[in-house]
């Protein structure tokens, strides 16, 4: 069990240089298979230490036997486990789906895809278990390695383009929160997170040193969270990439760079030692608020479905920066319940996006109609249940985190944040229930108009349509099991 922290990612890097060596680069059924059973393994070992951590406490494992101070150390607590969890669960779900698209998006290219699927993953949870400020940004360069490459591939023309401005972009945060590890570094004379807290906490947090480089540091992980007005890559690289490739990154990228801000503003800089001497929290919660709001906005004015989902996940993000800016346990609580839901919710989504292009070969919302309802049964609830639940109408999971949210918003008198979670929740009804109203309340064409339209004649494969309605399913699994959520996972990680 000790080893339970080097054992989830070590699964997914093995599972990486595995596919080339067992000739899964020629093969893609041998890639394909490699990576769902090394995928699995990783939810079964991050379930097994996230159970671990509930009844026993954290569990540290130190690299190589170096001490603490001078080496690499991983810790599996509260906040990582549950991040590692919800980075396996739903990275697994989305690769078993993966089966029959990357058939016919990347034929020829499967082995490869996946195997830098299994590295993007396995520096995801890097990221999400590390102890160490640099080693953190060594996973972190991982991760954008992998990322450039998944999201560049498989999709539209404009892709490789959009992705390199995200590159240019990502270079420069990568940039930025190394230059403030730097100046944490001088100041503390340690890289080992739980050195610098402490350090931090007897000296303050007033030397200029700090301030810098923790500013810093959160800059350049908010281009990668997608933070308005960091969040210009997001819109066109989602929209351009791979079905697959947007799928997975959509739920799981972004949250992971919430984890880290929400581990270096409340484990690494305590808020209440002495008070940071720069509004930080303030700033980020009410950037979040016109994220929430700015997001919303722009999807409703979208005629394409991926494109819709790329501007909502904008608006997304900012619900997580909004409860970080609230700087309470129950804001924290309700971002990282948000986490959860958003990446159940948005990969969900993304699926149901892959299912309609696959059947349709568009997804242009002006073309939507009942034949789709009727053709598609499941893949149409599943998107009615994912639809509602970004809305936040109970009793689906989305309502729980914003409820956490409207809340606290009550009780710190912070009125603005009230509206903008309202608005938004508004707005998240006006872009999905046209597209309800499309599916569900139009007349059906005549069967002629139907195949005029372009539906092929092949139904949705069962490997797809097992992915979609787990996540589907996984909305309701998590909004009624939300009270065992926060009492027994999230809880611990605020109080």
């Amino acid at each position: 069990m000790s080893h339970i922290p080097v054992l989830i990612p070590l699964v997914y890097l093995v599972g990486a240089l595995l596919i080339p060596l067992c000739g899964g680069y020629k093969k893609g059924g041998i890639a394909q298979f490699i990576g769902v059973l090394f995928s699995f393994l990783g939810v079964a070992l991050s379930s097994i230490g996230l159970l671990e951590v509930v009844k026993s406490g954290a569990i540290k494992y130190v690299l190589a036997g170096w001490t603490s101070s001078v080496g690499i150390e991983l810790v599996l607590d509260p906040l990582s486990a549950f991040m590692a969890w919800v980075v396996t669960a739903v990275s697994f779900v989305v690769l078993l789906y993966s089966k029959e698209v990357l058939k016919v998006e990347l034929p020829e290219r499967r082995g490869p895809f996946i195997s830098v699927c299994l590295l993007l993953i396995m520096g995801l949870l890097g990221i999400s278990l590390t102890g160490d400020l640099f080693n953190l940004y060594v996973f972190l360069e991982i991760t954008s390695l992998a990322m450039y490459i998944i999201l560049s591939i498989g999709g539209d023309k404009r892709a490789p383009v959009s992705v390199f401005r995200y590159l240019i972009l990502g270079t420069l945060g990568a940039s930025f929160y190394l230059l403030g590890v730097g100046f944490i570094l001088l100041e503390t004379g340690t890289l080992n997170m739980t050195n610098v807290a402490e350090s931090l906490a007897s000296s303050g947090l007033n030397q200029p040193a700090v301030i810098l480089g923790v500013l810093m540091m959160i800059i350049g992980v908010a281009v990668k969270m997608a933070v308005f007005p960091l969040h210009g890559w997001l819109p066109d690289v989602y929209s351009h990439a791979s079905s697959i490739g947007t799928s997975l990154i959509a739920p799981i990228g972004t949250k992971v760079s919430a984890y880290v801000v929400i581990r270096l503003l409340f484990f690494v800089v305590n808020p209440e030692t002495g008070g940071f001497p720069i509004p930080i929290y303030t700033v980020i919660g009410f950037l979040g608020a016109i994220g929430i709001v700015w997001g919303s906005l722009m999807a409703v004015s979208q005629t394409d479905l991926k494109r819709m989902l790329a501007y909502s996940s904008v608006g997304q993000v900012g619900y997580i920066a909004l409860g970080i800016g609230l700087a309470t346990p129950l804001g924290i609580i309700g971002a990282l319940l948000h986490t959860l839901n958003h990446a159940c919710m948005k990969a969900c989504l993304f699926l149901v996006s892959s299912n309609i292009y696959s059947q349709y070969g568009h997804t242009d919302i002006r073309r939507f109609d009942p034949s789709m309802r009727k053709k598609m049964r499941w893949t149409s609830a599943a998107f009615a249940v994912s639809a509602l639940s970004m809305i936040g109408l109970p009793p689906t999971a989305g309502f729980f985190s914003k409820w956490y949210l409207v809340r606290t918003s009550v009780e710190e008198s912070q009125w603005i944040f009230l509206v903008a979670i309202v608005l938004s929740s508004l707005l998240n009804a006006v872009y999905f229930f046209r597209i309800l109203e499309r599916m569900y309340l139009r007349n059906g064409l005549q069967e002629e108009e139907t195949k005029a339209s372009g539906v092929m004649a092949q139904g949705i494969k069962p490997s797809m349509m097992i992915g979609t309605l787990i996540l589907g399913a996984g909305i309701f699994v998590i909004a009624y099991g939300n009270v065992w959520i926060v009492e027994n996972l999230l809880r611990p990680i605020t109080y």
